[in-house]
Parts: structure tokens; sequence; C-alpha cells
């Protein structure tokens, strides 16, 4: 006797609850507490739909509850809030009513995004199930339905969560990856899709160092090896593929108003010589970062995007695809490097007394990351798996001239390609960055499709992707901005909400319609001011 889904289910719950795991049963399944897990949930919540938001994550909201406060609205000379629309729109306004403001604020506390969050979600009534992690092996989590329809996912807990509509707004794409949804992990080569930004650079000058900075142990001899965080290995074909990822790095939230600062102590396991990078940078004449107040109460929002700061260039390769034992390491290995880094910029006597009196007086915040003293429970993931569908945001649709038209956009990306160096090598002698990407005259802001939200049908009928669209290399990181990231989850909670049968067959109409009543702003055409386009 054939089954249809709702008997698949019956059967399902009958065969968790013999077993003793507690079962919760919904509409829309929503697995991530980022920010666009947040808005999906939100979004289907507000169209009447029973949600549930299993995060990973104890803390909801992202990266801009764990350090990143500048949203890069209206900021590097893009004036792209005209593109910020609906519940991001209404984050960021609510952000301001924190500070007494009646507006939109851009920049913010960590504690201030993350109470903003917690009201959303509470006022939707939405209830978060908060530390729950997909079950291991991740093949494991997802009980199947009719045909290719998920049923439920399974936690570590052995929690099962049963739905009808299941949104993976994990940066990770550990839910699409458990289904069986086809992901990719790095960089594309230039002639999959046709661009000329992807792959292996062959020459980077964007965050390159301005300086010559001698790579090996014995200053001119290579056989002695090489100093920390440059790998030894050659440069590659420029335009040719490979799985390195943009670099991770903290977005430390620090300040030097004594009333509420932590000092950096010397860490435990302090090696001195793991920054010596950073001493032969200093005294060739390259100019070290140092913080600054750019977020509320004297705070920083001290990202990485230096030709020499946090970011571990070339040390995060195994986080995207790597198991939670795996990726705690790479949060650890990042934690004590950039806390021995913090030190040493404020103490080592190899550097200008001036670098030293630039860090000395900062340190953590007592007043956030309260459970992890003062550091942020989550480093800057920029990218790991993204989906591969069959429609692929490309390097195409990033410019400003003849971009494919989009006739199913759902939200806006205004940002240019935006990509990290991937490693640090040698080069003619010298220490290299290679693989950031960013800016230039030829890009644009444009339309993201519902259909990159949306997996082959033949792989999943009833899953969307809010935070890693298809998209390749070039694309999404155009894409991976936060409040982009808010807007997606608004558009596939809206079309979770709306789906009767396979999330492909929603009706383009309908949802854009839903939107545009939300005040989100879903396309570049007829939006006037965006670069002309």
């Amino acid at each position: 006797m054939k089954l249809n889904w709702l008997t698949k289910s019956t059967i399902l719950l009958a065969s968790v609850k013999l077993f003793g795991a507690a079962v919760t049963v919904q509409d829309v399944v929503v697995y991530g507490g980022t920010a666009a897990g947040v808005t999906a949930a939100v979004q289907a919540a507000r169209m009447g739909k029973k949600v549930a938001l299993v995060a990973p994550e104890k803390h909801v909201g992202g990266i801009s509850v764990e350090g990143l406060g500048g949203s890069d609205i209206d900021n590097h000379d893009f004036r792209n809030s005209m593109a910020v629309g609906g519940l991001a729109l209404e984050f960021y306004t609510r952000v301001g009513q924190k500070y007494g403001k009646q507006k939109p604020v851009w920049q913010f506390e960590p504690h201030v995004a993350e109470a903003v969050f917690e009201d959303m979600l509470e006022q939707a009534h939405v209830p978060v199930f908060r530390g729950r992690r997909l079950k291991e092996p991740l093949s494991a989590s997802v009980v199947w339905g009719e045909g290719k329809k998920l049923a439920a996912i399974v936690t570590e807990s052995g929690e099962v969560f049963e739905g009808r509509q299941f949104i993976d707004a994990s940066i990770e794409g550990d839910l699409l990856f458990a289904a069986g949804v086809e992901t990719v992990i790095g960089r594309e080569p230039n002639s999959k899709y046709g661009e000329t930004k992807n792959g292996i650079r062959g020459q980077n000058e964007y965050r390159q160092f301005p300086v010559r900075v001698d790579p090996y142990k014995v200053p001119g001899v290579a056989s002695s090896g090489l100093i920390a965080t440059i790998q030894d290995e050659a440069l590659g074909v420029p335009g040719s593929g490979d799985e390195r990822v943009q670099g991770y790095c903290f977005r430390l939230c620090l300040t030097r108003r004594p009333e509420n600062r932590l000092a950096i102590s010397k860490p435990a396991h302090y090696d001195p010589a793991q920054y010596e990078i950073y001493r032969r940078y200093a005294a060739a004449g390259g100019h070290l970062f140092a913080p600054q107040e750019n977020v509320p109460n004297g705070k920083t929002d001290l990202g990485s995007w230096h030709d020499l700061s946090a970011n571990l260039y070339g040390m995060n390769f195994e986080y995207p695809g790597g198991s939670y034992a795996v990726r705690a390491q790479v949060y650890q290995q990042h934690l004590e490097f950039t806390w021995g880094l913090l030190y040493f910029l404020a103490h080592d006597a190899g550097l200008p007394e001036r670098v030293r009196a630039a860090w000395r007086d900062w340190g953590l915040c007592k007043d956030e990351f309260t459970d992890n003293g003062g550091w942020p429970r989550q480093i800057y993931v920029r990218d790991a798996r993204r989906m591969v569908s069959d429609y692929v945001l490309t390097e195409a649709h990033t410019r400003r001239l003849n971009a494919p038209r989009v006739e199913d956009a759902v939200a806006v990306a205004y940002w240019p390609p935006d990509m990290h160096h991937v490693r640090r090598i040698v080069k003619d002698g010298a220490a290299y960055n290679e693989g950031f990407v960013f800016g230039g005259k030829d890009w644009g802001p444009f339309s993201i499709p519902y259909r990159a939200l949306t997996p082959r049908r033949s792989e999943a009928t009833n899953l969307l992707a809010a935070s890693c669209p298809s998209s390749s290399h070039v694309a999404y990181g155009a894409i991976r901005l936060e409040w982009t990231f808010l807007a997606l989850g608004q558009a596939a909670g809206a079309a979770a909400g709306l789906a009767e049968g396979d999330v492909q067959d929603v009706s383009y109409p309908k949802l854009r319609e839903v939107l545009v009543r939300a005040g989100a702003v879903v396309s570049v055409q007829g939006v006037t001011g965006l670069m002309g386009r």
C-alpha cells in the first residue's frame, strides 16, 4: 500500500513517541539562528503559520549579535539604504528606537541587536529552540516523507521537528547538505560560469602588502621554513578553482572606557613567534591596523579586511564541511591566535611604540558576550557551503551593464563582489596575500531571484535556502551582507507561508504581493537611484 505524506508523518510520530523522543509539529521549521533565520520565522508567523526556529546557537541573530555592528549600509560611499526595506528596515528602525531615535540606526552594539531580534521573535510568538544542532552524521538528521518532501529533522538530543515546509537559514548550509541538495565549497574555475573574478587570482593588488615582508624563519633562507600564517604552496594556475574560502575572523567589540573594560591578559599558551610577520611588517614600514570607536558607547566593530590583521588566511578551509568537532577546533584556533595578537600588539618590544600605544588602552567589554568572557561566541564565517540549483547567480548578475534580467526577484543585493583573501603564500620571495576581490567600476546592484532560493525539484520540494542561495563564489561575495540576509530570510519565510505544495510551484505574483505589502524592496527595476539600473 502506498502511503501518503500525512500517513508517513503519523507513523514517524508514533515511532519517535514510542522511543521517548520529543516531537514538535509545525507548519514551518526554520533551521539556523542567523539574521535570515529570524526574519524567515517572523515573516511566516505573521502570515499565521505555526513556526519553530531551531537554532544551533544559544544566541540568535547571527554575526550581528556577535560583533558586526557596522551594517555597511550607506558606507564606502554606497548610498544603498534605498535597497533596505521590509523586516530589514524594521530591524534597523527598532535598533534606532533602542537608542532613543525614531529612525533607522546602521551602527549598533551586539547586545542591542540581540535585544531587537528577541523582541521581534517574541512579538511574533515564535518559539526558539536554542542549542539544537542537527544530528551527526548530517545524513541521519533528515526524515523523508512522500517523494522528495522532508517530514522532519532530528537534533543531537533526539528531538524531532516535524513540518510541512523547511528553511535552511544556516551559513553553513547544513540542512541542505543533510537533505542531499547539491552544495559547493570554495571557488569555481572562471570557465564554469564564464566569469573573470573567480578562482585563483593571478595578480592581487587590493589589500596587498605595500611593503616587502620576508617569509622565512631565517630571513633570506628558504630552507629554514616559513614563519607563522604563511602556507607552503604554489600560487597555482590563475582562474582555476579550489576549495579555499574567505578568511574568517572575530568582529571584536572593544572599548577603552575604564568602567567597562576587561583588560587583555597574557594568554596561557602565548607564543610571540606566532606574530613574527607583524614585527617584520612594521619594521618594513607597514602601518598595522588599530581600533577606533565606530559603534555607540565608545565601542568598536573591529573587523579584519586589511592586508595584515586578524584574518587567518588559509587556516579555515576545514570548517565549512567539517564536523562540529572540527568547527570547534577552528573556532578555538582563531580565539587563541586573536587573543595572543591583541596582547602582542599592546606589549611586544619588537613593535614601534606608536603601535603599542594605539592598542594599550583597549580591552574587551564587560557588558558584551557576558557568558563567554567578553569574546564573541562565533567567528565571522564569511562563506561556507552554497547551494547549486537550476538557477545560479554569477558574476554576470553583479555587472553594472548588461546584467541578466530577473523576472522573479525577491530581494536586492547592493554591494560589490567582496571576497577576502583565501590564503597567504610566498611569491617572488615575499609574503603574498591571494584571493581578494572588491569594488571596481563594473558592478551594480542586482535582483536576487526566487529560483536561487529553491533547490532542484529532484532533490527537495519543501526546502528553501535563505542564507546560502544558489550562487557562485563571486556572486555570493556581493550577497553576503547581513541586511541582504534579512531580506532573503523574509522572502523565504513568505514563500514557505504561501506554499501549499512544492516550493518550486509558489506563485511568484502572490509572493511578490506579500513582500511588497510588507515593505520589502524586491527588485532593482523601478527603484530610483540604484546606480542607474
